[in-house]
């Protein structure tokens, strides 16, 4: 830090890759007297994808919500560089977040949602997508959940945001279209930070660069895939099917 003392004026000498952090801190969340996420740390920075698993209930998609902001908590200090992210509106191009349940309005082309959503370049690479383009004039309630799904994660994927929040992204996806998704945020990482959480916890455990495991309100970076079968979340049989 520089200070000047005729003019007062202060300059921050971040480091080069500061702006490209989330930092999540402190996430305090109960429901009825019962605690359901107690001082959750966790962090993600662009070009890494985030796992995060856990058992049903444990919280996951709660947690989400509160980073995104639509979820209210007891505690929360959520950063991405020095920018404090209180509320959806101070996240607005820096956080997105995809819901379990279709979020499409009804009565709309598909068209004109991209057209609504995107921006030039993102919209016009859309347009020209192989799986998009032969449901441009159709609308949401005329899809599948394949098709609903498939728009709704390339859209997050192709926002302006620099961070990606999916919660159950898999959910409805064919294998085709789940195999499509997956090189699909391998390619565009980049650019963009990721923390993705669903039940299909061998995709996310595949896709992910580093997985965070939540339970009893607390989270823990796994290392090694032997500790899910310590944690209790797999069992020994089905970890030495998947990984030996």
């Amino acid at each position: 830090m520089e200070l000047n003392n005729c003019n007062w004026h202060i300059k921050f000498n971040y480091p080069s890759n500061y702006m490209s952090k989330l930092q999540v801190e402190n996430i305090r969340k109960a429901y009825k007297n019962k605690t359901v996420l107690s001082e959750v740390f966790m962090s993600c920075e662009k070009g890494e994808i985030k796992g995060l698993i856990g058992r049903n209930g444990s919280g996951k998609s709660t947690l989400l919500k509160i980073v995104f902001g639509t979820e209210k908590a007891e505690s929360k200090f959520v950063r991405i560089g020095h920018k404090v992210i209180k509320n959806v509106s101070d996240g607005r191009s820096l956080i997105n977040y995809l819901p379990q349940d279709n979020f499409l309005p009804n009565n709309v082309s598909i068209k004109i949602v991209i057209s609504l959503f995107l921006d030039e370049d993102n919209k016009a690479i859309l347009f020209e997508n192989d799986y998009i383009k032969p449901l441009l004039n159709k609308k949401n309630e005329h899809l599948s959940g394949g098709e609903k799904r498939i728009i709704e994660i390339l859209l997050m994927v192709h926002s302006k945001a620099d961070f990606v929040l999916l919660d159950e992204p898999f959910n409805g996806l064919s294998p085709i279209l789940k195999e499509y998704i997956i090189k699909y945020i391998k390619t565009i990482k980049s650019s963009k930070g990721f923390i993705i959480t669903d039940h299909d916890y061998e995709t996310v455990i595949s896709l992910a660069d580093n997985i965070m495991y939540l339970q009893n309100g607390f989270i823990r970076d796994i290392t090694d895939t032997k500790e899910l079968v310590g944690l209790g979340y797999i069992t020994r049989t089905v970890y030495n099917s998947i990984y030996n």
